[in-house]
Formats: C-alpha cells, structure tokens, sequence
C-alpha cells in the first residue's frame, strides 16, 4: 500500500487565509501591507499568494541579525 509522503520542501507562497493565521493580523491589515508595499503579493489566476519570506521580514526584529530569546 502507498503511504502519501509530505512535500520535502518548505512552502514558497502563502494564501491569504494561511498568512492571516500565521500571521495573527487581520484581512485588512493584510491588505493594507500589501497596499503600502510591505508585502508581496503574486496572483496566479484567481489565487492571491504571499511569499513566505516577506511575512518572515515583517515579523522579524529590526535593528538585530541575531534571533530574539
């Protein structure tokens, strides 16, 4: 019997449902990003994706290369 095996790679794009949650913003302040530039948005047909690297730079602490403890 085949057993489905999950995707080795990490996920380049997020929807926008997935970015909201992972996130803990709201659509509008989502959008509002996306408006002002802070985030990525990349259409593909109907779908809209965020590039995971940006939700990552949004999150991150500024002004330090190290990780927050």
């Amino acid at each position: 019997m085949h057993e489905a095996k999950t995707f080795p790679a990490p996920l380049l794009t997020l929807t926008v449902p997935q970015a909201l949650r992972a996130t803990n913003i709201g659509r509008t302040m989502l959008y509002k990003l996306i408006d002002t530039g802070q985030l990525r948005r990349v259409k593909i047909g109907k779908r809209t994706l965020i590039p995971f690297d940006d939700l990552q730079k949004l999150v991150a602490p500024r002004g330090s290369n190290s990780e927050a403890a």
